[in-house]
């Protein structure tokens, strides 16, 4: 299958981890995987608006953004992803939908990517995506709305 879905439970109220998600300064903290920080975040929180991000590891910048196409706070949210080439252009776009839902005061996040091109293109989502949620997770216990 060319389409990645990990399901994460976090010991946080689902409004603080939808906001983390759409708040730049949340954003900020927790994007990215190991070893690397977000120099940049610009959120237009709004269906058709469009978010960016820069990561770093201190030797490399790498850009990625997309467009929101569903916003349903604190339910689900839906955007378009892709990494940017140094010249400004856009790789091949994917669909990201993440669902937040409440389990007894924490929050149950599914995220799902698709559709990528190969399976390996897949596979090399898997372990930053996974860096960046245990990041999340420690966002979240020092954070509030």
């Amino acid at each position: 299958m060319t389409d990645l879905t990990i399901t994460r439970l976090f010991d946080a109220p689902r409004d603080l981890v939808f906001a983390a998600w759409t708040n730049p300064d949340h954003l900020a903290q927790w994007w990215g995987p190991t070893g690397f920080r977000a120099s940049s975040c610009t959120v237009r929180l709004e269906e058709g608006g469009r978010w960016r991000t820069c990561i770093t590891d201190g030797a490399a910048e790498y850009w990625a953004s997309g467009v929101y196409h569903e916003i349903l706070p604190p339910e689900r949210l839906v955007f378009s992803f892709s990494w940017e080439e140094p010249k400004g252009t856009r790789e091949h776009d994917t669909l990201v939908t993440v669902t937040f839902s409440d389990r007894d005061g924490k929050t149950e996040m599914t995220f799902h990517q698709a559709i990528f091109r190969t399976a390996d293109e897949r596979d090399g989502h898997v372990g930053g995506w996974q860096e960046c949620f245990a990041d999340l997770a420690e966002h979240l216990k020092e954070s509030t709305v």
